[in-house]
């Protein structure tokens, strides 16, 4: 957990998708990710109907699926990496569905196994959460992160807090991923109002981090930001070797 009076520390969360864009690129995109300045990893699962998800990662999804990417052989994939996955916190993204039709606590025991950190679960409800699947979560010591947006009461803010065990996924337009941030004083207001609610979580800000500039706008409020679109469009140029992963990276990180 953060305490709130320290300096803010410019986390970079990297996110990109399992099976994108080939079935296989995640081994040489995680160890890519683990060498370079990268604070989380996130690893989307492709989903058949996402809820939120912009046109570049609904695409990456498509193409994972069609190149046969599913909750299986995630898990082979990083059953592989098992001296990388302890090195930095690795969290997966999905869809509760995709939890369900799985088995809750079967995915629970497979994340324990491959030395998942926690997940994100951006349409699972809080209550529902607390009611019927914490106790598991702390079973099997997989930490949980929550959403909160500009449309998410303070209440509501303090629940996520609460709940999540990981950090706290600061969305910032109630809108679809990969949408640039607009940096304006509404959301500089937004981004203060965050800090100064003294949460105790780490707060990572993201939905439009595309460039050094949002991202330092993020990490001087918060505690860092997610990029994703804009690394799966590196990828989808093409430019998937390590030396191109760490310019990528270089971009967002202070000199």
């Amino acid at each position: 957990m953060k305490d709130r009076t320290m300096p803010n520390t410019g986390l970079l969360n990297i996110y990109f998708t399992a099976g994108y864009p080939q079935l296989e690129s995640l081994h040489y995109i995680l160890p890519a990710l683990m060498e370079g300045d990268v604070d989380f990893v996130e690893i989307g699962l492709p989903y058949s109907d996402p809820l939120a998800d912009g046109p570049v990662i609904q695409m990456a999804g498509k193409k994972a699926l069609d190149n046969g990417m599913n909750i299986d052989v995630l898990f082979d994939q990083l059953s592989k990496h098992s001296a990388l996955m302890i090195q930095k916190p690795v969290y997966l993204m999905g869809y509760f569905n995709q939890m369900l039709q799985f088995g809750i606590e079967k995915f629970l025991i497979a994340c324990q196994k491959v030395k998942v950190t926690g997940l994100i679960i951006p349409d699972l409800p809080m209550e529902y959460f607390e009611k019927e699947m914490k106790d598991l979560f702390e079973k099997y010591g997989i930490k949980i992160t929550f959403l909160v947006s500009p449309l998410t009461s303070e209440e509501r803010i303090k629940k996520a807090s609460e709940l999540s065990t990981g950090f706290v996924y600061v969305v910032s337009s109630p809108s679809i991923t990969g949408t640039k941030a607009v940096l304006d004083e509404k959301m500089i207001l937004y981004l203060k109002k965050l800090a100064g609610m003294k949460l105790n979580r780490v707060l990572l800000l993201g939905f439009g981090i595309q460039d050094k500039k949002s991202f330092e706008l993020a990490s001087a409020y918060l505690d860092g930001a997610i990029v994703g679109t804009s690394f799966l469009k590196q990828l989808d140029k093409g430019e998937t070797d390590k030396n191109q992963i760490l310019q990528f990276l270089a971009k967002f990180k202070k000199n």
